[in-house]
């Protein structure tokens, strides 16, 4: 070997090290780990429901964990593509916006067993007349949230699918913004039925907190992929890896577990990959909600 080439080689070592210790030293710089979620329910059940979520993380990550509410479902969006947040609780349709605008770059990572099956509910007032999905027809209706799964993009999905346009059929179309609003403003009179989340609905009547003999499901939709934990793809491995395994390993045998996964809806976390979610992009797509 000549003086140069060896000379040469030195240098490309040294820059691999120099390299491979500035990555050693940016993950162990980072001292607190970033939460969001989409806003599906008012801030201060979100708060409510992902607090103890975050204090499990602090413990098995080593460090601070901060839950940071966001305004609307863009903006949890866009905080992930911009890693302006570490780890964020995206719907099926969110993270296909989030796929879309990162190209490619955000990765789910564990999704709620019942996530696999989900499902959305239509409701009315009990004596509305309104029986089935043709009923609506005529009808001033409301979605939650315009880029949630379970509150729009599936519900609308499957009114396509019956021949139903909601921006021609419809007398009204409004959008409430989050599940519990929605249930609200059939609740009041605002709209006379609306669509949302089967878990959302499900928490309301067990709490007591909607009179079934006033308002009730009268359409329940076929299963499809939903919600998922999400990271961008430049976290490092070693941390998504951690993170991964601390949410499939909450257990709801242990009082953590099952409070974690009680306030969350949920039996377990399982693994989850990009294309379960090819389903939601389709749907997405031929709703002309995604470009």
């Amino acid at each position: 070997m000549t003086f140069a080439s060896t000379l040469i080689a030195r240098r490309t070592l040294m820059a691999c090290a120099l390299l491979t210790a500035a990555g050693v030293a940016q993950a162990q710089a980072q001292t607190v780990f970033r939460v969001t979620t989409i806003p599906e329910e008012a801030a201060t059940e979100q708060m409510r429901k992902f607090g103890p979520i975050v204090k499990y993380l602090e413990q098995k990550l080593g460090m601070k964990v901060e839950f940071t509410p966001v305004s609307d479902y863009p903006a949890a969006v866009e905080t992930l593509v911009n890693k302006n947040i570490d780890m964020a609780w995206l719907g099926g349709f969110t993270f296909v916006q989030a796929q879309n605008r990162s190209g490619g770059k955000i990765v789910p990572i564990a999704q709620r067993e019942e996530d696999t099956k989900f499902q959305s509910v239509f409701i009315a007032k009990t004596n509305s007349g309104i029986k089935t999905l043709a009923d609506l027809k005529g009808k001033q209706v409301s979605f939650g949230s315009q880029s949630s799964t379970s509150g729009h993009l599936m519900p609308r999905s499957f009114l396509l699918q019956a021949q139903i346009d909601p921006d021609k059929d419809f007398k009204r179309v409004a959008y409430s913004g989050a599940h519990d609003a929605t249930i609200a403003s059939v609740v009041s009179g605002k709209v006379e039925a609306a669509a949302l989340d089967i878990t959302v609905w499900n928490k309301f009547v067990k709490e007591n907190r909607v009179d079934t003999k006033d308002v009730n499901v009268f359409y329940t939709t076929p299963g499809y992929f939903n919600y998922n934990w999400a990271v961008h793809a430049d976290m490092p491995v070693a941390l998504r890896d951690k993170v991964t395994k601390a949410l499939l390993d909450i257990d709801p045998a242990t009082p953590q577990g099952k409070e974690i996964l009680d306030l969350n809806r949920a039996t377990r976390y399982i693994t989850t990959k990009v294309e379960n979610y090819k389903g939601i992009e389709t749907a997405a797509r031929s709703a002309g909600l995604l470009k």
